[in-house]
């Protein structure tokens, strides 16, 4: 069976980091590394003529943070996937790096393997946020009281809303309404057509921001 490689990107200042990085991925068939550069700006130029699937970000980099970097590719390739990579788990920036467009974050000192397996669920749009992230995302948007949403979303298309609002992986809301996971794949793509979303992370902002929080607790108990 031929195996569709993701091309994927390296962003960090640090020689060392780069190296790593690249040796992590080069465990995974899956996993191309088509280049390494040292901050945002050349990022940017590398992607006018490489477009990766996948780039991981770092945070702070001279020249050009990740932050910057982040919000720029994604004004011009709003489709390419943005993963963050820093040393701490930083709340701050990494709500700013979600609000730019990234799909997620990895620390640096995790396993080899739980990283692989985390990019793994971004490509397939499985990866969910973390249930700290949701909760302070929450906080931020401030929300008074639930709003009705504008579109109308079938009883199952809001199952699944629920399910991705609580933090739950695909597997996971498959096995609890007895679906498989290629429909509830189907079932997500459907709700971001009628939202206009792009990715899962836009989704789940959305569903905090209807208030939609508590609704998916009791729905999923």
């Amino acid at each position: 069976m031929n195996l569709t490689k993701t091309r994927v990107l390296v962003v960090d200042d640090h020689a060392h980091a780069r190296e790593a990085i690249r040796e992590i991925l080069s465990m995974d068939a899956q996993f191309e590394v088509i280049g390494v550069v040292a901050n945002g700006q050349e990022a940017i130029e590398f992607m006018e003529k490489w477009l990766p699937d996948l780039i991981l970000m770092d945070i702070q980099m001279p020249v050009m943070d990740g932050l910057e970097a982040t919000r720029r590719i994604k004004m011009d390739y709003p489709y390419i996937k943005i993963v963050m990579i820093t040393v701490s788990d930083d709340m701050l920036h990494l709500l700013e790096a979600l609000k730019r467009g990234a799909q997620g974050y990895l620390l640096k000192n995790l396993e080899p393997s739980t990283w692989l397996e985390y990019l793994h669920s971004i490509i397939n749009e499985e990866a969910p946020l973390s249930r700290e992230v949701a909760y302070q995302i929450l906080k931020e948007v401030n929300v008074v009281e639930a709003r009705e949403a504008e579109v109308k979303l079938t009883t199952r298309e809001l199952d699944i809303l629920y399910g991705v609002a609580a933090g739950w992986t695909n597997k996971e809301i498959a096995v609890k309404y007895t679906i498989s996971e290629y429909t509830v794949k189907n079932h997500l793509k459907n709700i971001l057509q009628k939202l206009q979303l792009q990715n899962r992370v836009q989704l789940t902002r959305y569903a905090l921001e209807q208030g939609l929080v508590s609704d998916a607790k009791r729905r999923l108990n």
